[in-house]
């Protein structure tokens, strides 16, 4: 019968273990002490595999912290393209509740963090733009319902917003709610807004009018003022369903007041990536509208939702928040198509 094979140690080998050696440290079959394990070697041994390194605990905070830092930008070193002509685009969706005041803050703020001049018009009678911005619009405040019924200049009603340089707003107060019934009778009704714009001294990069979720007067007139239309569509059916109307109201505004209107951005909001829903509706969108819709996606963020509450943007709120670097990605993706657009015009 075979010997079964057994593995050599100090009673079969002959050898005598060496019982100097300190606790702790591994002894070879010849009884001579192996040598120490090092720091790092002994920590690799001992460590689980499930227990993170410190290369994958620590990314996690310092992302973050660079990712405040660059949409904060405290030095003014990072810088936005500027685009060559001032871009006046107007944020538009007759459905309520799709993030059109909160693109409009969020977009406006990451563009003046980054070297860009910008204008807010609050053209919403709700006034939520100008909540957002901190910027006061109780009543008695002149504001852009002065510039539409009495022809107040712009520059006399344009606010400076505290805290982020180049940006200014015109409020909204409540006097603005009345405005769609007065200007009926007004001549030349549909164009009051894009002359006050045109009439206003300073140059800006650029200038968003955050429109009411209706599409009467007020979204008219901001489809005059504008060159661009800017939609944000939620991730849900029901803002597909009123999608169709919108077009077709910027397809006769565009024939019969506004030739150079067009649809040039269309932004995905409140993305939920644990349903299929959000999916098949960005899938459905992308077909549908190619290239005009941004790569950058806005996903439901509680920090976004909380920033009006303190008067802020979510960009200053929470600048490290997965909603804000969201918007801060759709602001740079806008900056650049803008100057790409005009780099393709002019050849």
């Amino acid at each position: 019968m075979a010997a079964s094979a057994t593995t050599p140690t100090a009673a079969t080998t002959g050898a005598t273990p060496n019982l100097d050696a300190p606790p702790g440290q591994a002894v070879d079959p010849a009884g001579a002490p192996a040598p120490p394990l090092t720091e790092e070697a002994s920590a690799d041994a001992y460590v689980s595999r499930e227990t993170p390194s410190r290369e994958q605990d620590d990314p996690p905070l310092a992302m973050e912290a660079m990712r405040a830092v660059q949409i904060l930008n405290p030095s003014g070193e990072v810088t936005m393209p500027r685009p060559d002509r001032p871009r006046i685009m107007c944020v538009a969706n007759q459905k309520g509740g799709v993030g059109k005041t909160t693109t409009t803050v969020n977009l406006a703020v990451a563009l003046a963090l980054h070297g860009n001049r910008v204008l807010v018009v609050d053209l919403d009678p709700q006034g939520n733009a100008s909540t957002g911005l901190n910027v006061p619009h109780h009543a008695g405040v002149p504001d852009v319902y002065d510039c539409l019924i009495d022809n107040v200049p712009l520059a006399e009603v344009a606010q400076t917003v505290e805290g982020i340089p180049n940006l200014w707003c015109v409020p909204a107060t409540i006097d603005l709610a009345g405005a769609e019934i007065e200007l009926v009778s007004v001549v030349a009704r549909e164009s009051r807004l894009g002359r006050a714009i045109a009439g206003h001294p300073a140059e800006f990069d650029y200038v968003f009018i955050d429109c009411p979720p209706s599409l009467g007067l007020l979204t008219v007139n901001a489809l005059v003022a504008a060159q661009e239309v800017l939609i944000p569509i939620q991730c849900e059916y029901y803002a597909l369903e009123g999608l169709n109307q919108l077009i077709n109201n910027i397809n006769l505004v565009r024939q019969h007041l506004n030739p150079t209107l067009e649809v040039s951005t269309i932004l995905l909001t409140m993305y939920d990536r644990r349903t299929r829903l959000a999916d098949a509706v960005e899938q459905d969108v992308r077909n549908h509208f190619g290239d005009k819709v941004l790569q950058a996606v806005i996903p439901r963020n509680v920090r976004v939702s909380e920033a009006p509450s303190y008067g802020q943007s979510v960009m200053t709120y929470d600048p490290g928040s997965r909603g804000a670097t969201s918007y801060f990605e759709a602001a740079q993706e806008i900056a650049l198509r803008g100057v790409k657009e005009t780099v393709g015009r002019n050849v």
